[in-house]
């Protein structure tokens, strides 16, 4: 069985983008790039909402063609393009990447894909993230938080039915003063 796993960054209050879908407030640092890099390379498959999927989807396909493209960004973005996705959309037909669309419930889907056998699973998008919590089917958070509060936006925990106990399994510190926290799901 795969492990599931909700990485995003997220600010001190508790959201992974303020009003309009704006990401600016993060900090940004070479380690921590580096550190994103590294988790898409250890990825087998990863779940996209539609609105993460855009982002994504019309920046790194080609981010490392860009004339000043270092080479950190074009690793990042051959990953990116060679790693298994699955988009979950009402509203995609098609897409590109290495990528597949499902329109069909996404908790039924992401648990038939957490029941087959294979590496680690990653699900962004808040949106998409909150139905395979609903769902019990998380496994890991990580919250690699900025020092920022933004007020208002899109949360990373949205609301839940019961409690999900967890336990901590690593911590880390990234320059501009982000810290990550990494949570295992008690069953």
């Amino acid at each position: 069985m795969r492990t599931l796993t909700f990485a995003m960054n997220v600010s001190v209050d508790g959201y992974v983008s303020a009003p309009g879908d704006d990401l600016s407030w993060g900090v940004g640092s070479d380690e921590l790039f580096q550190w994103w890099s590294d988790g898409v390379a250890r990825t087998d498959v990863a779940l996209y909402g539609r609105r993460l999927w855009d982002a994504m989807s019309s920046h790194w396909p080609t981010a490392d063609e860009a004339p000043d493209a270092t080479p950190a960004v074009r690793q990042y973005a051959q990953r990116w393009r060679d790693m298994p996705k699955v988009v979950f959309s009402s509203t995609h037909r098609a897409v590109d990447w290495n990528a597949r669309v499902v329109t069909s419930d996404a908790a039924t889907e992401i648990a038939r894909l957490k029941a087959q056998d294979g590496g680690p699973m990653e699900i962004g998008g808040a949106t998409l993230a909150a139905a395979a919590q609903r769902a019990g089917l998380v496994d890991e958070y990580v919250l690699v938080t900025a020092p920022v509060l933004v007020g208002s936006g899109v949360r990373f925990f949205t609301h839940l039915d019961d409690w999900v106990n967890l336990e901590l399994v690593e911590t880390r510190d990234f320059p501009g003063g982000v810290h990550l926290t990494r949570y295992a799901t008690r069953h």
